[in-house]
């Protein structure tokens, strides 16, 4: 089991994307019959009280039997955002002015 592990941990492939306080790694491994798969973690930086960092990791396993179908719905899902609301990011992190709705004079959007 242990030359598996070693092998089973070496990187075959992988690319990191930053994005604020959240990582996205997307990792090749393989299985034990030698066929590759995908991994995407996310990995979110926090804080506690004493301003000591910890991360919280989720992982996503994706094989190549899934692949197809996963980035038909990816895509699918994208593009219904894209299309309801367009490519600006209106968010309280990506907008200095963001105010939340019901905030104000409750327009859609105040800035």
């Amino acid at each position: 089991m242990g030359e598996y592990r070693d092998k089973n941990e070496k990187e075959i492939f992988t690319r990191i994307l930053k994005a604020g306080r959240r990582t996205y790694f997307f990792d090749v491994r393989e299985t034990r019959a030698g066929d590759y798969y995908l991994t995407i973690t996310e990995s979110k930086k926090n804080f506690n009280q004493d301003g000591e960092a910890s991360f919280e990791k989720h992982k996503i396993y994706l094989y190549k039997e899934d692949f197809e179908e996963f980035k038909e719905m990816y895509d699918e899902a994208t593009g219904y955002i894209i299309n309801e609301k367009g490519e600006d990011v209106i968010s309280e992190k990506h907008v200095k002015d963001y105010k939340p709705i019901g905030e104000d004079d409750k327009d859609e959007y105040s800035f």
